[in-house]
């Protein structure tokens, strides 16, 4: 019978965790077997680096464990050379198999890690998908998008062509980025540094959210800014303030948010008002 994942990780998280404090144990035959089953127990989607809650609206579980997993796999891995039809590689980390199995769409030449899952039903144009991410059902990820090590990537997500996704591996306890379902992010849009867009915002072309950059509702009388987190439904566009320094006043990069999907219209026709009423470019 195989073990829930509550099992798992009871079973697991001690002895990785305690070789990670303490890498003289990764000589340990047992640390390497925890090692390589949290691995391949990543790949196939039985655990995550982090969990949805299970109520609407709750936070978002980090698993510190996980992560140190995933690290120290990079350490007893080696080198090797990976052929793939004409393609040849030189890595650590095998490439994900059994496309057709999962039910994934995959055109040439997407490449995902082992570690990395793919819900049925993604499709994966020519791009990127790293060790330890999550990519729902229903996502398109476009051609030469990227998604990074430990992304969360929602159901019925779409990323636009060259969207990039940043990774966030250390430290073990760091939140990755969090994409929730229904998003939209538009052409050459970067998201980074753990930043949260909660459900089916739409992001416009080339906005670029750091956890540091400030993100700017301007719907109302006055400004309310937010960093790190873009709320439900928003839409967002690239903007600029005025900042002074001591050789003058400059503009400085933030986000706007112009306005929300509506509550009233299913998802794809929400997207398609919201580029239409905003003017928003993709």
């Amino acid at each position: 019978m195989r073990s829930a994942p509550g099992d798992d990780t009871a079973r697991l998280a001690p002895l990785i965790s305690a070789a990670f404090a303490d890498r003289s144990r990764l000589a340990d035959v047992e640390v390497q077997a925890a090692i390589a089953e949290a691995i391949a127990l990543l790949d196939r989607g039985a655990i995550r680096v982090a969990t949805p809650p299970s109520e609407p609206d709750g936070v978002w579980t980090v698993h510190p464990w996980v992560k140190e997993a995933i690290l120290l796999y990079f350490a007893t891995q080696r080198l090797e050379t990976i052929e793939v039809g004409p393609f040849e590689y030189f890595d650590k980390i095998p490439l994900k198999r059994g496309w057709e199995a999962a039910g994934v769409r995959v055109v040439p030449p997407a490449t995902a890690r082992y570690g990395a899952y793919i819900e049925s039903g993604a499709v994966l144009m020519p791009s990127y998908v790293n060790i330890g991410a999550w990519v729902g059902g229903g996502t398109m990820v476009d051609t030469w998008a990227t998604v990074g090590s430990c992304a969360q990537i929602g159901r019925h997500v779409h990323l636009s062509g060259g969207v990039g996704i940043g990774g966030v591996l250390e430290p073990p306890g760091a939140t990755p980025v969090i994409v929730e379902d229904g998003c939209f992010l538009g052409s050459r849009a970067i998201v980074v540094e753990g930043v949260h867009l909660e459900r089916e915002v739409v992001l416009g072309a080339n906005v670029t959210l750091t956890a540091s950059t400030p993100i700017i509702d301007v719907t109302g009388p006055e400004p309310i800014t937010h960093r790190g987190r873009v709320p439900a439904r928003s839409v967002v566009v690239p903007g600029s303030r005025a900042k002074s320094f001591p050789s003058g006043e400059y503009q400085i990069a933030c986000a706007l948010i112009i306005g929300r999907r509506k509550q009233s219209t299913d998802q794809r026709t929400s997207l398609n008002e919201a580029l239409r009423d905003f003017a928003v470019p993709v």
